[in-house]
């Protein structure tokens, strides 16, 4: 164990949970007692009762989101159950607040059959105004989300999808400015075709970037290949335009850009030699694809990976608690494609022309700012989009 991971631990026993429940008001006297709970608190439920849409004005519902886990894909960590999941779901609740002051609250759930949790969601759906999905394995997380979509009047976002995907295209706008490249241009290549690397590609592909090429264990996804899964299978027929084969190493050969969300040690210098002044976010956590050092000898014009002890770090914690602070506060019914698109530019401009450079694409995790921005970016588009109920 090194030394972070002691003293997170340590920290963990010392806290024991890293969010908590507080009162709004509190009961003090009788007459406290009657206007929160019995019998005045009868009032509210009957005007609910009347008319469903109060039930977010009288209720904490219009700021509350569910952290939802089954603990199939936790981390770099894998499938290691929901209860071993709390400890991210309880951090991520902690980010939402910090952030966004938004309130959430982690959901463990123990099962892995789809209509199972997705029937469990939907089911307590009514006690909160947003739903985000976390750490469940793909193919099941693509599924879970569209028919939780179907059947839920509120935004249901599966952040390892749309959060990375969002932020990485934030990035990748600079990414463009700094290099000079031209959008609508660029040949981009992911490694990982997972959740993550499947909604990456999506949303890259909407914005007009250029030709995605998809790889994932067994190399170059390509439309009509065996073996693909149904994420696979639909992005494969809007992606890697001229039917390229091989390995990763054939993929990265002109490319212009490398997103890696896959396994540490993938991606050489030389393999990044190969490629057109690159522009290379290895991902993978704690240990990217190639370390920025040896990207940067193969001669990588932009790097940016998840961790935050080298520059660009890119952290999807610049887009969920924005993302939903934004659809909360106009009551949206759901989040839109459109939605992401601008929330993925609010985050680009976040950081003026002038002070772009190769070691500052995307603005730091830590800037509270971001979130405000990424809020007033949502919320117009989804009055725009005659989706927002307030």
């Amino acid at each position: 164990m090194d030394a972070l991971s002691q003293k997170s631990l340590d920290l963990h026993y010392a806290l024991q949970g890293k969010i908590e429940v507080v009162a709004r008001k509190h009961v003090e006297t009788r007459e406290d007692l009657s206007l929160l709970y019995t019998p005045g608190v009868a009032q509210p439920c009957r005007e609910i009762q009347a008319d469903y849409e109060k039930s977010f004005s009288l209720t904490r519902r219009s700021n509350l989101v569910a952290v939802i886990t089954d603990g199939s894909a936790v981390l770099g960590l894998g499938d290691i159950g929901p209860a071993a999941g709390m400890p991210v779901m309880e951090g991520k609740c902690a980010l939402f607040k910090e952030f966004g002051g938004v309130d959430a609250f982690p959901l463990c759930v123990d099962t892995k059959d789809v209509d199972k949790l997705v029937e469990t969601i939907a089911l307590i759906s009514k006690s909160f105004g947003g739903i985000n999905l976390e750490d469940i394995s793909a193919p099941r997380c693509f599924e879970v989300e569209r028919r939780l979509k179907e059947v839920c009047d509120i935004p249901v976002f599966h952040d390892d999808q749309h959060g990375t995907a969002i932020v990485v295209a934030a990035a990748l706008l600079n990414a463009v400015k700094v290099t000079g490249k031209e959008m609508g241009k660029l040949k981009i290549v992911i490694n990982g075709a997972g959740a993550a690397g499947i909604a990456i590609g999506k949303l890259l592909i909407s914005m007009g970037f250029g030709n995605v090429v998809m790889c994932d264990l067994h190399g170059i996804i390509c439309e009509g290949g065996e073996g693909l899964n149904a994420g696979q299978e639909e992005i494969s027929h809007i992606s890697n335009r001229g039917h390229e084969h091989g390995t990763l190493a054939d993929a990265l050969k002109g490319a212009d850009a490398f997103v890696g969300v896959s396994r540490p040690g993938l991606v050489t210098a030389e393999m990044v030699s190969t490629m057109n002044r690159g522009i290379v976010f290895p991902m993978a956590n704690p240990v990217p694809e190639i370390m920025p050092d040896e990207a940067k000898r193969g001669g990588a014009a932009v790097i940016g990976t998840g961790r935050s002890d080298f520059p660009n770090q890119i952290n999807n914690v610049l887009v969920f608690p924005g993302i939903f602070k934004g659809a909360l506060s106009v009551r949206a019914r759901e989040i839109t494609e459109p939605m992401k698109q601008r929330a993925a530019y609010a985050i680009a401009g976040m950081i003026p022309e002038s002070q772009l450079s190769p070691e500052h694409i995307i603005p730091s995790p830590l800037d509270k700012n971001v979130a405000d921005v990424v809020a007033k970016a949502v919320a117009d588009v989804a009055r725009e989009q005659g989706i927002a109920r307030l």
